[in-house]
């Protein structure tokens, strides 16, 4: 991993090799990230996000995940437009700002939206910064990171299409340069069965319901 370009097939083989030595270590002795980053930086990589989770749950977690999105997101949306009071006022400015189809955009409204309606605190958990503000978040233990250009917003705006995302766990960048925020809670997900962790506090009612049968529960909130 420390090479360049480490070859792929090299860091597979030796992930799936040591999977049995790494699941016991996070199970029972629950290593710090800063030590996961040091011991197991493959972890922390696209490829091996999906491989782990894979490996653990027998399950492709990128199909599952934006599937389930995708079958749920026009009932959702509708939920969306017929909220009213704080509710709805939350939601409004969301809506507006998706003016496409494309589907990365319908999941960024899905994804910002559905803690909303399922009463977590959406703006505590996924955050705005511009990308001079680097070490601005580091007491923070588990959140995503919405990263504009310096000056092309304002850093209070909603950021449904960010420049980049990043991933902070126990105030560690653990992955960064993601290029849209469904694949960055995507990556969230793989990474907390990954690493043996509790769901964030800030987000328990969508976590907890989106996690169960692949994001199936979020019909309930019709």
């Amino acid at each position: 991993m420390r090479k360049r370009t480490p070859n792929g097939q090299v860091v597979k083989e030796k992930m799936d090799l040591t999977f049995a030595l790494r699941r016991k270590e996070m199970v029972e002795t629950e290593p710090a990230i800063s030590q996961m980053l040091e011991r197991w930086p493959a972890l922390f990589t696209e490829d091996q996000v999906f491989m782990e989770f894979n490996r653990i749950v027998v399950k492709n977690l990128k199909q599952e995940f934006y599937d389930s999105i995708d079958q749920h997101s026009l009932r959702l949306i509708e939920i969306f437009q017929s909220r009213r009071g704080n509710v709805g006022q939350l939601l409004t400015p969301l809506l507006q700002q998706t003016r496409t189809q494309e589907p990365t955009d319908i999941r960024s409204l899905v994804l910002r939206g559905l803690p909303i309606v399922l009463g977590d605190s959406p703006t505590d958990f996924f955050i705005a910064c511009f990308d001079s503000d680097d070490n601005s978040f580091r007491h923070l233990d588990f959140r995503i990171i919405l990263v504009e250009h310096e000056g092309t917003v304002s850093p209070s705006s909603l950021h449904l299409s960010p420049a980049s995302v990043k991933i902070i766990i126990e105030g560690e960048v653990v992955m960064e340069g993601i290029k849209d925020l469904p694949k960055a809670v995507c990556f969230l997900f793989g990474l907390a069965y990954a690493l043996h962790l509790n769901y964030p506090k800030l987000m328990r009612n969508t976590h907890s319901n989106s996690s169960n049968r692949y994001f199936s529960c979020w019909a309930t909130v019709t």
